[in-house]
């Protein structure tokens, strides 16, 4: 009875502590996330195979040698035991192997720009299906996703066709960030002039939670928005819904849109400027401003041209010394 009453105590106290806590990456939607999860628990168990021996005998110790149990050995003379230290130090090495092991092999399986081989488990990818491209751009403080292929754009809200593979190409405006939606998969950075991929599928429908995991600024913990897991039918008429609504995205626009704010609500762009991700990326959305891909082409250029120059006029040089070495000999002879 009483054993009873404390299992009972002990799962109800355990409730208590894990009623705050979203399990979301443990219990996940996307194939890549669950992965990332099922890494999380192998990893636990086995750093737990150390841990918990090692409080269990803490606290036998301290029972056992305590100062009124004068039937415990006493042996103040005992320095080193073989097994003993086999033990303290091979399992942590053992374990320590399996880990590397273990994130060597799943660093490689889940890198976010490696292209997906499979939609879950038991499913590899069909032959013909075509990944998803989404652009996705952290602002001060909101997030722009731009479809290039649907020619659409909006602001705080992601949408997605179950079992259909996704490639994120992801940049920010100004400040570092952090993409994240936990149900989808790991977090990947958002840095201005530079692009970040992350290959991830969504293997259930629903509203998932999508937001900042990098601190930005004053607007940070309000940069959220919603992604929607739907199917084939439901993404094309969503598409079709953001069509009908909103204005196009042009450089002007984004200008406009670019500027920092807090709390924007979901905005549809039915037309996108097709150079606008380039141009965000390469940080040349401003009229007269230079692209950095074509200054750094520039800069390569011009490096190239001095180093041939200085290539022929060495090769002159070269060419020179050896007549007046040539004139030498003959003079001699």
């Amino acid at each position: 009875m009483f054993s009873h009453l404390i299992r009972r105590g002990f799962i109800f106290l355990l409730a208590i502590l894990l009623a705050g806590c979203n399990t979301v990456v443990l219990n996940p939607s996307g194939d890549i996330a669950n992965q990332q999860g099922r890494l999380i628990v192998i990893s636990t168990i086995l750093m737990l195979l150390i841990i918990v021996p090692v409080i269990v005998l803490i606290v036998l110790f301290a029972w056992r040698y305590r100062q009124n149990n004068t039937a415990a050995r006493y042996e103040p003379d005992w320095d080193h035991s073989t097994q003993l230290e086999l033990v303290i130090w091979g399992a942590p090495l053992l374990i320590i192997i399996a880990l590397g092991l273990l994130t060597w092999i799943s660093t490689h399986t889940l890198d976010p720009y490696r292209k997906l081989s499979r939609l879950d488990a038991q499913r590899p990818i069909p032959e013909n299906v075509k990944p998803l491209t989404v652009e996705v751009v952290a602002l001060d403080w909101k997030w722009l996703f731009i479809y290039p292929e649907q020619g659409i754009a909006t602001v705080n809200e992601l949408a997605a066709p179950v079992d259909r593979p996704i490639e994120f190409r992801i940049t920010a405006s100004t400040v570092m960030n952090s993409f994240y939606i936990p149900a989808l998969a790991g977090q990947i950075y958002a840095m201005p002039g530079m692009q970040t991929k992350l290959n991830a599928v969504i293997n259930k429908p629903g509203e998932f939670e999508g937001f900042s995991a990098n601190y930005s600024g004053a607007g940070f913990s309000d940069m959220r928005f919603k992604f929607h897991g739907v199917s084939d039918g439901d993404f094309d008429a969503w598409v079709k819904k953001v069509k009908s609504s909103g204005g196009a995205l042009k450089r002007a626009e984004y200008m406009a849109l670019e500027k920092p704010s807090i709390k924007d609500p979901v905005q549809h762009f039915n037309a996108v400027d097709g150079t606008l991700f380039h141009a965000i990326l390469n940080r040349c959305v401003a009229e007269g401003q230079v692209c950095m891909d074509q200054q750094m082409m520039t800069d390569k250029n011009v490096k190239d041209d001095a180093k041939g120059e200085k290539t022929e006029k060495g090769a002159a040089r070269a060419a020179s010394q050896e007549v007046a070495m040539a004139g030498s000999q003959h003079h001699h002879e």
